[in-house]
């Protein structure tokens, strides 16, 4: 039976393919496409991890007391029952043969779908062993990956993860996705993205973005719905996911998703073609990253700099330790060689709120210690808590400037004594290299515009600081009071409400008058959308994810900045500065 679901949509796009369900405690599973040959070697090895939990179980079994309570000894038999039902690793099979997923993605999967014929039973009691059930396939996943860090190299562990020709596209639907977790799919099968929870602005959203696929979150009840392999659609403009569609749609969404690759083709031909308004005006358009890897997709997009290197993406998934000075300087390094002479700013480690450490750090930072972690010890007010920490990242970036242009990006400043501090870390961090004769070169520090405070003092904070980032995403929650990750509240969260739009151009003014440069980088700037409005503010730079840079260029080429400036305050003075835009910005684009 075919249905749709509704969500925000948050990546342009058609996707189509089958979905896959994974529970949030098990996106970090690996998955990937084995070789048709390799299918019975890779379930043998499932069949192995299953006989070494089996053996574990068996033997605390064996070793319990006999004052045990009778409960445990139940609960390890109902763990072994479950473990060789033949529902379970037996059933798994067919997800490795006929599919051709790996050990470990054939297990989840097959969890998927016994976890939810528990849901669906009648009897509390069954019911509830459905977290039994979770507990012994956590077992299983645990064997597979200490045969695979125990094997040899190029062993029968060692699959290199590939994709097949004539496979079908693949969907991930789950709850949710942390920003972390997301990182590991950005080279991965999956060709969409569909979470229960989620805005616009989440990191979910953002990083699809980046990836360039389309995602629709905030669904509520997607991964409740949807079964697993049911064949899906992601309608990434309107929000739309059709699950199990007609014949008739399906053909109507091909369409569409060639229509799209054209379009697609079109863009990418202005690459190499300078960002130069009508009028002459040269716009600087930049790239946000987050490994530096990532510079590939940035120099390939046409980029001019990189505008925001999310350091944070560095410490995240890690086994309880925080990266070292040495790791961090190899990483920056590599960004900053591979850009070739062109900017990199690097923003200072913005840890917190939705982009919580692995590892319980002295603060707490996790999500459940903390009342409103958007409001809590995160980004810059965590750096200075934390200063041994803080001092490793300054030295590490301040080594790489030797190799290029970097530019040292503060995140969340609200205080002046914020940036006193940071300068007098600096001149700290130059001591220490001067002394220890390692060579940095000249590096400007900026602070981002993300919280109304900043905004409003600029001209205090100009004075201290060579330039300013407008991180609109973080700019825009904390000025409507909306946690920009809660799709409860997502309908609230207005980039053209008129409080916005006044910040913004105030700030982008403040900065050009007291010729310091100015740049957004949050997600207005890769909005086209928006581009003819902050070219009308007066916006000479932009910093987006690669795969928004052509739409944006497109827009740069065509637009007349004098004309645009002229229609500015008629949106700034108006009620419904969105409605009026379009009527004021939109006739230059239908000349074109």
């Amino acid at each position: 039976m075919s249905f749709q679901v509704f969500g925000i949509p948050v990546s342009r796009g058609v996707a189509i393919g089958r979905a896959v369900l994974v529970a949030s405690s098990r996106v970090d599973v690996a998955h990937y496409f084995i070789a048709a040959a390799d299918a019975e070697q890779e379930y043998a090895r499932l069949v192995r991890g299953r006989d070494v939990v089996t053996r574990e179980l068996q033997g605390l079994k064996a070793e319990l007391p006999e004052d045990a309570p009778h409960e445990l000894d139940a609960l390890l038999d109902v763990h072994l029952l479950l473990l060789n039902d033949e529902a379970l690793v037996d059933t798994a099979r067919d997800w490795i043969v006929d599919r051709h997923y790996n050990a470990e993605w054939a297990l989840s999967a097959q969890l998927e779908v016994l976890a939810r014929q528990f849901d669906e039973m009648e009897d509390d009691y069954l019911r509830e062993r459905k977290a039994d059930l979770e507990q012994v396939v956590e077992r299983v996943l645990s064997a597979l990956a200490a045969e695979l860090d125990d094997a040899p190299p190029g062993g029968p562990a060692a699959v290199v993860a590939r994709d097949f020709a004539g496979e079908d596209p693949l969907l991930l639907v789950a709850a949710d996705i942390a920003p972390a977790d997301m990182i590991q799919f950005k080279r991965s099968v999956f060709q969409g993205f569909i979470t229960d929870i989620g805005g616009k602005t989440s990191h979910t959203a953002i990083v699809a973005r980046s990836m360039a696929i389309p995602a629709v979150v905030g669904t509520r009840e997607a991964s409740r719905l949807i079964r697993q392999d049911d064949w899906v659609i992601i309608d990434g403009d309107a929000g739309t996911v059709i699950v199990n569609p007609s014949p008739i749609v399906l053909e109507e969404y091909r369409f569409r998703q060639r229509q799209s690759e054209l379009e697609n083709a079109r863009l990418a031909r202005l690459r190499h073609t300078p960002a130069i308004t009508m009028d002459g005006q040269r716009i600087e358009l930049h790239a946000n990253i987050e490994l530096p890897g990532d510079t590939v997709a940035a120099l390939a997009s046409g980029a001019t700099g990189v505008g925001l290197f999310r350091s944070e993406f560095l410490f995240m998934n890690r086994e309880g330790d925080l990266p070292s000075e040495e790791e961090q300087f190899a990483a920056y390094k590599s960004a900053v060689e591979a850009m070739a002479g062109l900017p990199v700013t690097i923003r200072t480690v913005d840890i917190g709120a939705d982009k919580p450490l692995d590892r319980m750090s002295v603060n707490e930072l996790r999500h459940e210690h903390v009342l409103n972690p958007a409001m809590g010890l995160r980004a810059i007010r965590w750096s200075l808590a934390e200063p041994s920490m803080f001092r490793q990242q300054l030295r590490a970036i301040y080594r790489a400037s030797a190799f290029g242009q970097v530019k040292l990006l503060i995140p969340m400043v609200a205080h002046l004594g914020e940036i006193r501090q940071v300068q007098e870390a600096t001149r700290r961090v130059k001591t220490q290299l001067d002394e220890a004769g390692q060579a940095y070169g000249e590096v400007a520090l900026g602070v981002m515009v993300e919280v109304p405070a900043a905004a409003i003092m600029l001209p205090q904070l100009l004075k201290h600081v060579d330039f300013v980032s407008i991180g609109t995403n973080d700019l825009i929650q904390y000025t409507l009071a909306i946690d920009r990750a809660d799709e409860a509240v997502a309908h609230l969260y207005d980039p053209w409400h008129p409080a916005v739009l006044h910040l913004l151009a105030n700030s982008i003014s403040q900065a050009r008058a007291a010729g310091k440069e100015v740049s957004v980088c949050g997600e207005m700037a890769g909005d086209a959308a928006f581009t003819d409005l902050l070219l009308s503010m007066g916006l000479t730079s932009f910093s987006m994810h690669p795969s928004q840079i052509p739409s944006v260029k497109q827009r740069v080429l065509r637009a007349d900045v004098p004309r645009l400036s002229a229609a500015l305050p008629r949106i700034l003075e108006s009620d419904e500065p969105a409605k009026v835009a379009l009527e004021v910005l939109a006739p230059q684009s239908r000349l074109h």
